[in-house]
């Protein structure tokens, strides 16, 4: 049987794609439009009113006092007060932490070149209104007009309308959509620019389309989709252990590259020891219409769909996936208040001055009167008196009857104040924070914020979640396209200080002598931590009030020193970027900060620059005196040491000079018996 051609499996593809995001669709179509009017609710002016309830007030008013607006505005405020990023540990607890902070530095500055705030901001305010926001992790060139410049950045990019355009397959159960298959990702186009763009006409398609619940174009738009297919391969690693004891892996690919691996391997003796099946993922992106594959992207950096999805709030519910923000709960309540200030807005409206009720033949001649009355003040009014006509006497000659100005109704009053109550528990109230007073303690401020802070709590923890996913995404995506030699990378660090990092820098083991490389992101095995807490204003300013608290218990100067050093560092404000570098070198200085590779060298060249100030050279020049002193004194010790085995040495030759001279004298004097006595010479003796 012939191998199906290109176009052929193309066209198997797009057919299986269409229906399954049919099945999707299908799935959340219900959920997804709630989403999507819940976000209207909240910011479009006159959605409010938006179905059968805006045919019932029409011609009438229609006033809008947004509370769901106010609530989800303090909640963006709150996120954006207390922004969340990722954090690299290892994942064995090895201690690698260079290697993790140089990935800290480059995530922070991908997030810095490509704007990622706003594709933050733009998924939580998403998420929190409606209950789906999303962002995109994308590879680009750092210089797209250089042809001969192939390397890559990471970019994170907005995903906008998210509830509408950004599709996981429903076996998809975890929050953060790390086991979906498949996602899609639409875009609308005019019907010209899709031609201009791809060259294909939809009124071409194939009449199979149609069929598709979901309509892929129309006279004014057509819908172009991103399609990313997870592909699990499976492949077996082969480990060889060599003559020195050393394990090496080589996998199938690694011996289809080079059909002389296992040749070299056998002949440097190295003998395979075992097997392993081990599963890849890699994900495949496409580009198609209703149409067709519009365009095959190829396999993408990383292995998993860049793709990050947040929730508001979610839940499965027989089977099927839930979600809604901040909005879906408080609209009856939203409405209700609309109906019930218009109506009192209309009632009020009316005169509340009773008007008299006159026939026509009683202000016949003086209707000009009547009618600038309340613009001239007449001081009376003429009215002409009701005759009889049998009788010809007068009946009457004052109005038949006054207008009564209109009553507001006790229950639309009781109404609107439960109404107010509904909103404010449904919400969440921020009464107490606009009723604390100027001398109220501190303990009590930070008690309330944490109370508003739980408000939102729930949706600050999904959106680290995604966070989290995001930093995966993005490690898996750093480790295939940040591996050139030798490479220089801008780096962020905490303070939003720019530095530098060179990749894959080589070096040698200290242990081993063996050749090792210096950041090296193929080898970061980490996990993606993430850290949520209470917003008092913001972390820095809670380290900031925790630090100067503790300024007035430190009664050492030293300790003063590095609170008011890091309390300035943790400032926010406008033109402190210099003091902040003053305040961290010198607490690098004193050793209580750990300096970068730049700090520690700038360090060694001060120290070797530095010349000694006038107490130190007095210092060094007593200390080199004291030392000539001493070095005399030892010389003057060992001369006269010198001197003393040099007079000892005399002292022996003279007496050895002495003892010859007594013997010659001896040897010379003749033999002889004693003398004889002389008398009288014992004497003495007796």
């Amino acid at each position: 049987m012939a191998r199906p051609t290109k176009d052929q499996q193309h066209a198997k593809l797009h057919r299986d794609a269409l229906d399954q995001f049919d099945r999707i669709q299908l799935a959340c179509r219900d959920v997804r439009k709630q989403c999507l009017e819940d976000r209207r609710f909240a910011t479009i002016p006159g959605a409010q009113w938006e179905g059968p309830l805006s045919d019932q007030f029409e011609n009438k008013p229609r006033l809008e006092v947004n509370k769901v607006a106010l609530s989800v505005v303090r909640i963006f405020s709150e996120y954006r007060n207390n922004r969340i990023t990722v954090d690299f540990i290892s994942k064995d607890g090895d201690d690698r932490g260079d290697l993790a902070e140089t990935c800290n530095g480059l995530y922070r500055a991908d997030e810095q070149d490509s704007g990622a705030e706003e594709a933050y901001d733009n998924a939580f305010e998403e998420a929190v209104s409606g209950g789906i926001g999303a962002w995109r992790l994308r590879t680009c060139y750092e210089d797209d007009e250089d042809p001969e410049d192939e390397r890559q950045r990471i970019r994170i990019e907005p995903i906008f309308d998210a509830d509408s355009s950004v599709f996981f397959d429903v076996d998809a159960k975890r929050q953060d959509k790390a086991d979906a298959k498949v996602c899609y990702v639409l875009h609308s186009m005019s019907p010209e620019a899709y031609k201009d763009e791809y060259g294909d006409d939809p009124s071409s398609w194939p009449k199979d389309i149609s069929s598709v619940a979901y309509d892929w174009a129309t006279p004014d738009v057509v819908i172009v989709a991103e399609y990313y297919r997870v592909e699990e391969k499976t492949e077996t690693v082969r480990i060889f252990r060599t003559l020195g004891g050393d394990e090496e892996r080589y996998t199938d690919s690694d011996f289809a590259a080079d059909e002389t691996l296992e040749d070299m391997l056998s002949a440097t003796g190295a003998q395979e020891v075992r097997q392993k099946k081990i599963k890849r993922k890699k994900v495949r992106k496409y580009i198609l219409s209703g149409g067709r594959i519009l365009e095959d992207c190829g396999y993408i950096a990383g292995k998993h769909i860049p793709i990050v999805q947040v929730y508001g709030k979610r839940w499965f519910i027989d089977n099927q996936e839930q979600c809604m923000g901040q909005v879906r709960l408080a609209k009856d309540a939203q409405r209700l208040k609309n109906m019930q200030l218009s109506k009192l807005a209309e009632t009020s409206a009316l005169s509340g001055v009773e008007k008299p009720i006159l026939t026509p033949e009683q202000i016949a001649g003086h209707q000009m009167m009547w009618s600038e009355d309340n613009i001239k003040n007449y001081p009376y009014l003429l009215v002409n008196p009701m005759v009889d006509p049998v009788t010809g006497g007068v009946v009457a000659s004052g109005p038949i009857g006054y207008t009564k100005p209109p009553q507001i109704a006790p229950a639309l009053a009781a109404l609107l104040q439960l109404t107010e109550q509904d909103m404010a528990e449904i919400l969440g109230s921020n009464q107490q924070a606009d009723k604390m007073v100027s001398n109220i303690s501190g303990k009590a401020v930070e008690l309330i914020q944490q109370r508003l802070d739980m408000q939102s709590f729930l949706y600050m923890s999904n959106f680290a979640k995604a966070v989290k996913r995001g930093g995966e995404i993005w490690l898996s995506m750093a480790q295939e396209i940040y591996i050139e030699d030798r490479r220089k990378m801008k780096t962020v660090d905490p303070m939003d200080q720019v530095g530098s990092v060179e990749l894959m820098q080589p070096g040698i083991d200290d242990d081993t002598g063996a050749t090792v490389y210096k950041n090296d992101l193929t080898a970061a095995k980490f996990d993606v931590a993430v850290d949520v807490g209470p917003s008092f204003t913001s972390r820095r300013n809670a380290t900031v009030t925790a630090l100067t608290g503790m300024m007035q218990f430190a009664d050492d100067p030293a300790t003063r020193v590095v609170l008011q050093s890091m309390a300035i560092m943790n400032m926010d404000g406008e033109g402190l970027g210099d003091i902040k570098d003053y305040f961290r070198s010198k607490l690098v200085q004193m050793g209580v900060v750990k300096p970068t590779d730049e700090e520690a060298q700038q360090m060694a060249e001060a120290a070797q620059n530095q010349q000694p100030d006038a107490q130190t050279q007095f210092l060094l020049a007593e200390a080199e005196k004291s030392k000539q002193l001493s070095e005399k004194a030892t010389a003057d010790t060992q001369l006269s040491l010198a001197k003393a085995k040099e007079t000892e040495a005399n002292t022996i030759k003279t007496l050895s000079e002495v003892q010859g001279g007594f013997r010659q004298e001896f040897g010379r004097m003749p033999e002889a018996g004693p003398p004889a006595a002389q008398p009288g010479e014992f004497e003495g003796a007796l």
